[in-house]
């Protein structure tokens, strides 16, 4: 990790408030996508589609045979870019809410993993589905409901480590020795 700073980088206390924020929030995402038929954060989700589709048109202007990837791409990047920016400002609270939305998103992926074969999810404008290319030209196509758990996994273990991260940066904060 570089040790450069931003200039009005101060770092910031975490709450307890903003501890419980976070963690409630990953609870809700967590719950949607394990309680709900549809798996969808409203809002949010709502959000994380219009990111998703204007993914694919932007990636599109590069590569006509990239842009299946740019919706997924533009789910990740965008809470990835987040965290950087509140990593830089050394500001925990909104780096974990950042890893929170990148799990949250993940778990939208594994999702649409998981329909691959199946393609039953309802497709904004009724287009292909990303994933069932994506896999096809990997020779993974078959292994759609595998990769799907293993993003699951990984989406549950990134939003459950970044409250931990926060937690942990909490007792720092109250107790510095």
């Amino acid at each position: 990790m570089s040790s450069w700073r931003h200039p009005d980088t101060t770092p910031h206390t975490v709450s307890r408030a903003a501890l419980l924020g976070v963690c409630a929030f990953a609870a809700v995402c967590l719950g949607f996508h394990a309680f709900s038929k549809q798996a969808w954060v409203p809002l949010l989700d709502s959000f994380n589609l219009a990111l998703h589709e204007a993914g694919h048109p932007l990636v599109g202007l590069f590569s006509d045979r990239l842009m299946v990837y740019g919706g997924t791409l533009f789910q990740i990047v965008f809470p990835l870019a987040l965290a950087r920016h509140f990593q830089r400002r050394e500001h925990a609270v909104g780096l974990a809410v950042a890893w929170v939305w990148l799990g949250e998103n993940l778990l939208n992926v594994a999702r649409y993993v998981a329909d691959a074969r199946a393609q039953m999810l309802p497709l904004v404008g009724g287009g292909e589905h990303d994933w069932t290319e994506i896999l096809s030209r990997w020779g993974l196509l078959a292994s759609d409901l595998r990769l799907a758990g293993l993003l699951r996994v990984v989406a549950t273990l990134v939003m459950v480590g970044a409250c931990v991260w926060l937690w942990r940066r909490w007792r720092a904060d109250v107790d510095p020795g």
